[in-house]
């Protein structure tokens, strides 16, 4: 096995890691909930989680690209000129998955939970124009800072008994769904950069392995 034949290989296998990591970490938040409402689209911990960055983005868009690098490891579809090329072409799929990853997990960082921006309100819009990137405005000030709503936000027509364990629980719920929402997304966004990493490295390796040549099978003697 040639090294753009073995570097093909390990690419493969480290973006079906990658996939995987994605489609774990986008389905967090679903998951969660789907246990504290009973029901889909109901009070997301974000909206761009339904965006599908990470099932979509870094899962499916990956999976041409991963099974024809994987196919290298048993000398299979990629032991050839074409095959190499087919994977590199493959790879821009990849790529644009990854992007897509990378920038809903930005936005969402960058805006954080639904419950920092419209408490009780789980009315989700989705545009393209929600993907836009302001660098200049980038802080992560919803999460550091104690509370992302102020306390006369939530509703006072009832006893201060009640408000005080209403305003405790309401603390407990933004807490989790930051956790949450922080650490999905700045795990997608490590994933989204490592597959593009990968994706671009077996661009030039198959297309070094489309100009140089592979390994011959070799038949095997009795």
């Amino acid at each position: 096995m040639t090294c753009c034949e073995g570097w093909t290989s390990c690419n493969g296998f480290s973006l079906l890691v990658l996939l995987l990591s994605g489609v774990a970490l986008n389905a967090i938040p679903l998951i969660v909930n789907r246990l504290e409402e009973g029901e889909f689209f109901k009070n997301p911990i974000s909206c761009f989680e339904w965006w599908f960055p990470g099932i979509i983005g870094a899962g499916l868009m990956a999976i041409p690209a991963t099974t024809m690098s994987l196919a290298a490891r048993k000398r299979a579809c990629c032991n050839n000129r074409g095959g190499m090329f087919l994977s590199s072409f493959l790879n821009i799929i990849t790529i644009l998955g990854a992007v897509f990853c990378v920038l809903v997990s930005l936005q969402a960082l960058l805006k954080g939970p639904l419950i920092c921006n419209s408490p009780g309100n789980s009315t989700c819009e989705f545009s393209v124009d929600k993907l836009r990137i302001y660098p200049q405005s980038f802080n992560l000030q919803w999460y550091f800072n104690g509370s992302c709503v102020a306390p006369n936000s939530l509703n006072s027509s009832t006893t201060n008994d009640t408000m005080a364990s209403d305003l405790k629980k309401y603390n407990l719920q933004e807490k989790r769904h930051k956790t949450i929402h922080f650490s999905v997304f700045v795990g997608l966004l490590l994933v989204g950069n490592l597959e593009l990493l990968c994706a671009l490295s077996q661009i030039v390796i198959g297309f070094l392995g489309c100009l140089c040549g592979v390994s011959k099978r070799r038949s095997r003697i009795v």
